[in-house]
């Protein structure tokens, strides 16, 4: 059973820092590309960051200079580090995974998601 587990959420000041991570069960994150996707109230869901198994990273506008998405093949971690937060970036923060080609451009082609961990910048 494939699973998706986010920690590190929380609440921070504008300007703070988070550094949220995902922890899988049952498969190993040098074999998947890997991203965060997030969602706010009222919002559609949008992607943050990505990293495909050659460990090449994308990451979209709102997340450029401010979040770096690493991956930990030994820890078979995850993580998402976010400096210099604002409101904006108030969100439920989702882990997610997949195994075939996807993009950051389309939550669709992801196929594994964790439950979320709550962001909020107050």
């Amino acid at each position: 059973h494939v699973q998706l587990v986010e920690s590190g959420g929380g609440s921070v000041q504008t300007g703070g820092s988070l550094r949220l991570s995902c922890a899988p069960s049952g498969l190993s994150v040098s074999d998947f590309s890997m991203a965060w996707f997030r969602q706010s109230p009222g919002k559609e869901r949008e992607a943050v960051a990505a990293i495909r198994r050659d460990d090449l990273t994308a990451y979209t506008d709102s997340a450029k200079g401010r979040f770096t998405i690493s991956r930990d093949n030994a820890e078979n971690t995850q993580s998402l580090q976010m400096n210099d937060l604002k409101p904006e970036d108030t969100a439920v923060y989702y882990c997610v995974a997949s195994d075939l080609r996807a993009s950051i451009h389309s939550a669709s082609t992801w196929s594994l998601w964790g439950q979320g961990t709550q962001v909020t910048v107050s």
